[in-house]
């Protein structure tokens, strides 16, 4: 009887130690999966802990790190498993976040240090914890007007305990009508979840976040017949225009201004239906800065620098940039304008433009909205792409000048020509020779400058030299 009873305290002993080794060994906290670009600095800072106690968690003494490293995150109580960062796609908000990582809010929140749901901004950099075991959840449903829970869950050939579980819902009647619901993919399905309304099947952002001067291209995906619209940042100024690029999706391209202070900006995507419903979703995006250099001085003639000729040409050329033409006229990626291919002054440059005489009644600060093509006067130009010529004349700021509209909002512009070519209404091919290079306008030697517009913007004309676009 004794020995029976001195085993079952050996094996209560065993077990109370086993559990105090386990304890002891699940607060070290949940480790963090390394990815390209991160320092211990970046690491310590995004989990809000010290930089000390994280190289002493992990044994770490000279600080250097390997992608795909796991690195112990000490000092999150009540977090566990493993971490990674993913940049927020648009159509993603905390409740479509929840779902689709399974993970309970507060740890969400506590993670990333949310003090409300509308932080969760697109293109933001977000802790997420990686669970193997979160099934893939397919398109999103809504409850029909009337309908339960268990009508959609034979509908899906599910259960409503399992929709329950995904959607977490508290119990199986708190699903309100037309509310975003997910279900269980099939095998070899990818996962679709999104935050999104009934209307949009997907809708993604490219190269979020934005930054100063980028081309952003938003796709959208729809399930029925409808009428798409929105804007990014202001309804008057970028107000997106979509064309058909497949089976019931269709793109927008859309300029972000090189001006447009970083921050997050809304983007709002409206679709309505044949009867005049609407499904609206919007969602703050951010934009970065594009790294552009200040400081640089342009000493040009006074009479080319006047407020009332400046305001006057650029209101007639975005007359002529605003009118979109709906087909494609372009095809790939778009032809380098100079045959020289040689830049010499990049997109983005903070500028001071000075007049030659001394005088300061004109003088003002900007930026340089295209690049700058070295070459003499003479030189000859090229269409950069497929197009229509819009615009073809003498300007006081931008000398000889030359616009071309490759359709859906985008246009190109030749400044400072020496001759023209080509005339309004012609159309060129992409490599046409359509002027010379010279220094007409507001310059300070011959050059060629060009420019790209998209939907009323000038942007990073080298992207378009590299990439093509939808």
């Amino acid at each position: 009887m004794f020995k029976r009873f001195f085993l079952i305290l050996i094996a209560l002993s065993l077990f109370f130690s086993t559990s105090s080794v386990n304890a002891q060994e699940g607060e070290e906290g949940p480790t963090y999966i390394v990815q390209a670009g991160d320092t211990l600095w970046d690491i310590a800072s995004r989990f809000n802990v010290d930089l000390d106690d994280l190289m002493t968690a992990n044994d770490l003494q000279d600080g250097n790190l390997v992608v795909g490293q796991e690195v112990i995150i000490p000092g999150l109580e009540g977090v566990s498993g493993v971490l990674r960062t993913e940049t927020v796609p648009y159509g993603d908000n905390l409740r479509s976040l929840q779902r689709r990582t399974q993970a309970p809010q507060s740890i969400l929140r506590k993670l990333n240090r949310l003090v409300s749901p509308t932080e969760l901004y697109a293109g933001v950099s977000l802790i997420v914890p990686i669970d193997t075991e979160v099934p893939t959840l397919a398109a999103k449903v809504s409850l029909r007007e009337g309908g339960t829970l268990l009508e959609e869950a034979v509908r899906q050939n599910s259960d409503i305990w399992t929709l329950s579980e995904i959607n977490s819902l508290s119990n199986t009647s708190t699903a309100l009508p037309s509310e975003v619901l997910y279900v269980p993919a099939g095998e070899g399905t990818e996962s679709s979840a999104n935050g999104l309304p009934a209307a949009f099947t997907s809708a993604t952002v490219s190269s979020l976040p934005l930054v100063q001067g980028s081309t952003a291209v938003i796709n959208v995906s729809v399930t029925e017949d409808v009428t798409l619209s929105g804007f990014l940042a202001s309804d008057k100024e970028y107000s997106l225009h979509f064309f058909p690029n497949g089976e019931n999706s269709f793109v927008a391209l859309q300029g972000v201004h090189a001006l447009t202070k970083p921050g997050a900006y809304p983007l709002r995507l409206e679709a309505t239906y044949s009867d005049g419903k609407m499904d609206t979703y919007e969602q703050m995006v951010l934009v970065t800065s594009g790294g552009y250099q200040s400081g640089e001085v342009i000493p040009v003639p006074v009479e080319t620098l006047k407020s009332t000729i400046s305001e006057k040409e650029n209101n007639e050329l975005l007359a002529v940039v605003s009118k979109v033409t709906p087909e494609q006229l372009w095809n790939g990626v778009f032809a380098d304008p100079s045959s020289q291919g040689c830049c010499n002054s990049y997109y983005g440059i903070r500028r001071e433009y000075k007049a030659l005489d001394g005088s300061t009644d004109y003088n003002y600060n900007g930026f340089h909205s295209g690049v700058d093509f070295f070459g003499g006067t003479g030189v000859q130009i090229d269409a950069a792409a497929n197009g229509i010529v819009v615009f073809a004349g003498d300007t006081i700021v931008r000398g000889n000048a030359t616009i071309i509209d490759h359709g859906r909002g985008v246009f190109t512009g030749y400044w400072h020509q020496s001759e023209s070519y080509v005339q309004v209404g012609d159309i060129v091919e992409a490599g046409q020779v359509i002027g010379l290079v010279g220094a007409s306008g507001r310059v300070t030697g011959a050059h060629l400058h060009w420019e790209v517009w998209v939907n009323q913007v000038q942007v990073n004309p080298m992207v378009w030299l590299e990439q093509g676009f939808p």
